[in-house]
Protein backbone atom coordinates (compact mmCIF):
# COMPACT_ATOMS: atom_id res chain seq x y z
CA UNK A 1 0.00 0.00 0.00
CA UNK A 2 1.51 3.68 -1.05
CA UNK A 3 1.43 5.95 1.82
CA UNK A 4 0.65 8.75 -0.44
CA UNK A 5 -2.65 9.31 -1.81
CA UNK A 6 -4.64 8.55 0.88
CA UNK A 7 -6.70 11.52 2.49
CA UNK A 8 -8.61 9.56 4.76
CA UNK A 9 -6.20 9.17 7.40
CA UNK A 10 -3.42 11.64 9.85
CA UNK A 11 -0.24 11.60 8.04
CA UNK A 12 3.28 11.46 9.89
CA UNK A 13 6.80 11.42 8.69
CA UNK A 14 9.17 10.38 11.50
CA UNK A 15 13.00 10.06 11.87
CA UNK A 16 13.32 6.53 13.86
CA UNK A 17 16.05 5.38 14.72
CA UNK A 18 15.52 2.14 15.99
CA UNK A 19 16.31 3.92 19.98
CA UNK A 20 13.34 3.65 22.59
CA UNK A 21 12.71 7.48 22.11
CA UNK A 22 11.99 7.53 18.73
CA UNK A 23 10.42 3.59 18.45
CA UNK A 24 8.13 5.33 21.26
CA UNK A 25 6.92 8.09 19.46
CA UNK A 26 6.17 5.16 16.79
CA UNK A 27 3.81 3.30 18.89
CA UNK A 28 2.30 6.90 19.87
CA UNK A 29 1.51 7.90 16.57
CA UNK A 30 -0.11 4.86 15.51
CA UNK A 31 -2.15 5.08 18.53
CA UNK A 32 -3.24 8.40 17.96
CA UNK A 33 -4.47 7.07 14.36
CA UNK A 34 -1.76 8.00 12.12
CA UNK A 35 -0.51 7.07 9.19
CA UNK A 36 3.31 6.62 9.74
CA UNK A 37 6.42 7.00 7.29
CA UNK A 38 9.60 5.88 9.23
CA UNK A 39 12.36 7.54 8.30
CA UNK A 40 15.93 5.81 9.71
CA UNK A 41 19.60 7.71 8.81
CA UNK A 42 22.51 5.17 9.11
CA UNK A 43 24.12 8.34 9.72
CA UNK A 44 27.71 6.02 10.54
CA UNK A 45 27.16 5.30 14.31
CA UNK A 46 28.87 2.44 15.74
CA UNK A 47 25.44 1.29 16.90
CA UNK A 48 23.53 1.44 13.83
CA UNK A 49 23.68 -2.37 12.31
CA UNK A 50 21.86 -3.40 15.60
CA UNK A 51 19.71 -0.16 15.79
CA UNK A 52 18.60 -1.49 12.00
CA UNK A 53 18.09 -4.86 12.91
CA UNK A 54 16.26 -4.25 15.74
CA UNK A 55 13.59 -1.28 13.87
CA UNK A 56 13.25 -3.78 11.02
CA UNK A 57 12.16 -6.30 13.78
CA UNK A 58 9.41 -3.90 15.07
CA UNK A 59 8.08 -2.54 12.03
CA UNK A 60 7.37 -5.89 10.32
CA UNK A 61 5.72 -6.99 13.84
CA UNK A 62 3.28 -3.76 13.64
CA UNK A 63 2.74 -4.81 9.65
CA UNK A 64 1.46 -8.10 11.28
CA UNK A 65 -0.92 -6.58 13.15
CA UNK A 66 -2.42 -4.15 10.20
CA UNK A 67 -1.23 -1.06 11.60
CA UNK A 68 -0.02 1.46 8.56
CA UNK A 69 3.79 1.93 8.54
CA UNK A 70 5.82 2.33 5.69
CA UNK A 71 9.56 2.10 6.01
CA UNK A 72 13.14 3.56 4.47
CA UNK A 73 16.25 3.67 5.10
CA UNK A 74 18.94 6.68 4.00
CA UNK A 75 22.60 6.33 4.07
CA UNK A 76 24.08 9.38 5.37
CA UNK A 77 27.26 7.31 6.09
CA UNK A 78 29.56 8.57 3.65
CA UNK A 79 29.49 12.48 4.74
CA UNK A 80 28.59 12.03 8.58
CA UNK A 81 30.47 8.81 9.27
CA UNK A 82 32.96 12.27 9.03
CA UNK A 83 31.53 14.18 11.51
CA UNK A 84 33.41 14.76 15.10
CA UNK A 85 32.19 12.67 17.64
CA UNK A 86 32.71 9.40 19.66
CA UNK A 87 29.47 8.01 17.67
CA UNK A 88 30.96 7.92 14.28
CA UNK A 89 34.97 7.96 14.88
CA UNK A 90 36.18 5.35 15.61
CA UNK A 91 39.51 6.92 17.33
CA UNK A 92 37.65 8.45 19.81
CA UNK A 93 35.93 6.66 22.87
CA UNK A 94 32.78 6.87 23.93
CA UNK A 95 32.98 7.60 27.65
CA UNK A 96 30.89 6.16 30.71
CA UNK A 97 29.23 8.33 33.03
CA UNK A 98 25.61 10.58 33.49
CA UNK A 99 25.02 13.26 30.74
CA UNK A 100 25.38 16.44 32.73
CA UNK A 101 29.39 15.42 33.13
CA UNK A 102 31.27 17.57 31.04
CA UNK A 103 33.14 15.02 28.92
CA UNK A 104 29.58 13.03 27.21
CA UNK A 105 29.99 16.12 24.97
CA UNK A 106 32.15 14.32 22.94
CA UNK A 107 28.68 12.20 22.14
CA UNK A 108 27.64 15.02 20.02
CA UNK A 109 27.25 14.46 16.67
CA UNK A 110 27.23 18.01 14.70
CA UNK A 111 24.05 19.17 13.46
CA UNK A 112 22.87 15.80 13.55
CA UNK A 113 19.03 16.66 14.05
CA UNK A 114 19.55 19.98 12.06
CA UNK A 115 19.99 17.18 9.15
CA UNK A 116 17.53 14.55 10.10
CA UNK A 117 14.88 17.28 10.49
CA UNK A 118 15.42 19.33 7.18
CA UNK A 119 15.59 15.82 5.48
CA UNK A 120 12.17 14.76 7.09
CA UNK A 121 10.43 18.46 6.47
CA UNK A 122 11.24 17.74 2.49
CA UNK A 123 9.51 14.41 2.67
CA UNK A 124 6.58 15.50 4.69
CA UNK A 125 6.16 19.22 2.85
CA UNK A 126 6.21 16.96 -1.02
CA UNK A 127 3.56 14.63 0.62
CA UNK A 128 1.41 17.57 1.96
CA UNK A 129 1.56 19.31 -1.60
CA UNK A 130 1.16 16.32 -3.55
CA UNK A 131 -1.82 15.00 -1.39
CA UNK A 132 -3.34 18.44 -0.29
CA UNK A 133 -3.02 17.00 3.06
CA UNK A 134 -1.60 18.47 6.65
CA UNK A 135 1.59 16.46 7.70
CA UNK A 136 3.24 16.31 10.88
CA UNK A 137 7.40 15.55 11.02
CA UNK A 138 8.12 13.91 14.42
CA UNK A 139 11.27 13.56 16.69
CA UNK A 140 11.79 11.84 19.55
CA UNK A 141 13.85 13.87 21.51
CA UNK A 142 13.08 14.71 25.62
CA UNK A 143 14.36 17.31 27.95
CA UNK A 144 16.90 14.55 29.51
CA UNK A 145 18.76 15.58 26.65
CA UNK A 146 18.57 19.19 26.61
CA UNK A 147 21.97 19.78 29.56
CA UNK A 148 24.10 17.76 26.43
CA UNK A 149 22.87 18.19 23.35
CA UNK A 150 22.09 21.55 22.20
CA UNK A 151 20.16 20.53 19.03
CA UNK A 152 17.27 18.64 21.47
CA UNK A 153 16.52 21.92 22.95
CA UNK A 154 13.14 23.82 22.73
CA UNK A 155 14.91 26.77 21.52
CA UNK A 156 16.86 24.57 18.45
CA UNK A 157 13.60 23.39 17.72
CA UNK A 158 11.76 26.56 17.48
CA UNK A 159 14.27 28.45 15.55
CA UNK A 160 14.79 25.44 13.15
CA UNK A 161 10.87 25.57 12.12
CA UNK A 162 11.01 28.93 11.95
CA UNK A 163 13.96 28.86 9.16
CA UNK A 164 11.96 25.92 7.34
CA UNK A 165 8.72 28.13 7.49
CA UNK A 166 10.81 31.04 6.03
CA UNK A 167 11.89 29.13 3.18
CA UNK A 168 9.37 27.12 1.54
CA UNK A 169 6.16 27.36 0.50
CA UNK A 170 3.02 26.35 1.70
CA UNK A 171 4.60 25.61 5.20
CA UNK A 172 2.06 25.97 7.19
CA UNK A 173 0.54 22.19 5.78
CA UNK A 174 3.74 20.94 7.83
CA UNK A 175 3.79 20.68 11.51
CA UNK A 176 6.43 19.92 14.20
CA UNK A 177 5.43 17.12 16.54
CA UNK A 178 7.82 16.80 19.84
CA UNK A 179 5.27 15.35 22.41
CA UNK A 180 8.27 14.46 24.44
CA UNK A 181 10.41 17.61 24.45
CA UNK A 182 9.16 18.85 27.61
CA UNK A 183 9.30 15.39 28.96
CA UNK A 184 12.19 12.49 30.57
CA UNK A 185 12.54 9.24 29.32
CA UNK A 186 11.19 7.34 32.30
CA UNK A 187 7.59 9.66 30.96
CA UNK A 188 8.59 7.88 27.90
CA UNK A 189 8.39 4.62 29.15
CA UNK A 190 5.42 4.94 30.72
CA UNK A 191 3.91 6.76 27.69
CA UNK A 192 4.80 3.45 25.25
CA UNK A 193 3.60 0.89 28.09
CA UNK A 194 0.03 3.09 27.67
CA UNK A 195 0.23 2.97 23.96
CA UNK A 196 0.82 -1.00 23.61
CA UNK A 197 -2.34 -1.34 25.95
CA UNK A 198 -4.36 0.19 23.49
CA UNK A 199 -3.13 -1.28 20.35
CA UNK A 200 -2.82 -4.57 21.64
CA UNK A 201 0.95 -4.67 21.61
CA UNK A 202 3.07 -6.51 23.63
CA UNK A 203 5.50 -3.98 25.12
CA UNK A 204 8.32 -6.29 25.89
CA UNK A 205 8.72 -7.11 22.42
CA UNK A 206 8.41 -3.63 21.40
CA UNK A 207 10.76 -2.53 23.98
CA UNK A 208 13.48 -5.39 23.19
CA UNK A 209 14.17 -4.03 20.16
CA UNK A 210 14.85 -1.39 20.67
CA UNK A 211 18.65 -0.31 21.38
CA UNK A 212 19.89 2.79 23.90
CA UNK A 213 23.12 1.60 24.35
CA UNK A 214 26.45 3.62 22.55
CA UNK A 215 28.34 0.63 23.21
CA UNK A 216 26.46 -2.62 22.73
CA UNK A 217 28.45 -5.76 22.44
CA UNK A 218 29.09 -7.74 18.80
CA UNK A 219 25.84 -10.04 19.82
CA UNK A 220 23.91 -6.77 20.74
CA UNK A 221 23.91 -6.45 24.59
CA UNK A 222 24.15 -2.91 26.00
CA UNK A 223 26.59 -2.16 28.16
CA UNK A 224 25.00 -1.03 30.93
CA UNK A 225 27.86 1.75 31.61
CA UNK A 226 27.34 4.66 29.03
CA UNK A 227 25.09 7.57 29.31
CA UNK A 228 22.73 6.62 27.45
CA UNK A 229 22.12 2.87 29.21
CA UNK A 230 22.49 4.65 32.45
CA UNK A 231 19.54 7.33 31.37
CA UNK A 232 17.46 4.29 30.25
CA UNK A 233 18.29 2.38 33.40
CA UNK A 234 16.77 5.05 35.72
CA UNK A 235 13.93 5.61 33.03
CA UNK A 236 12.88 2.11 33.72
CA UNK A 237 13.40 2.80 37.46
CA UNK A 238 10.45 5.79 37.56
CA UNK A 239 7.87 3.89 35.51
CA UNK A 240 8.24 0.62 37.73
CA UNK A 241 8.22 -1.33 34.92
CA UNK A 242 11.22 -4.28 34.29
CA UNK A 243 13.35 -3.52 30.84
CA UNK A 244 13.79 -6.41 28.52
CA UNK A 245 17.01 -5.62 26.93
CA UNK A 246 20.07 -7.49 28.29
CA UNK A 247 22.65 -5.86 29.75
CA UNK A 248 26.70 -6.85 30.06
CA UNK A 249 28.05 -6.14 33.74
CA UNK A 250 31.62 -5.23 34.15
CA UNK A 251 32.19 -8.87 35.12
CA UNK A 252 30.79 -10.19 31.77
CA UNK A 253 27.35 -11.49 33.70
CA UNK A 254 24.61 -11.22 31.61
CA UNK A 255 20.88 -9.56 33.65
CA UNK A 256 18.06 -7.57 32.63
CA UNK A 257 16.82 -4.34 35.12
CA UNK A 258 13.83 -4.62 37.05
CA UNK A 259 11.91 -1.17 37.41
CA UNK A 260 11.33 -0.82 41.43
CA UNK A 261 8.88 2.29 41.79
CA UNK A 262 10.19 2.83 44.78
Amino acid sequence: MNPENDTNRKYAVLSCSGGMDSTSLLIRLLAEGYKVQIINFDYGSHQNMVEEQRLDNVVQYLREHDLPVFYENFDLSDIMGRFYSSLTDSGLETPNGNYADENMKITVVPNRNAIFASLIYGIALSVAKRNNVDVKIAMGVHNGDHTIYPDCTPEFFDQLYKAFAAGNWDAEKVQLYLPYLNGDKGDIVIDCHKNCEQLGLDFDYIMSNTLTCYKPTADGKSCGQCGSCTERIEAFTKAGVKDPVKYVEPEGEVHGTEGNPD
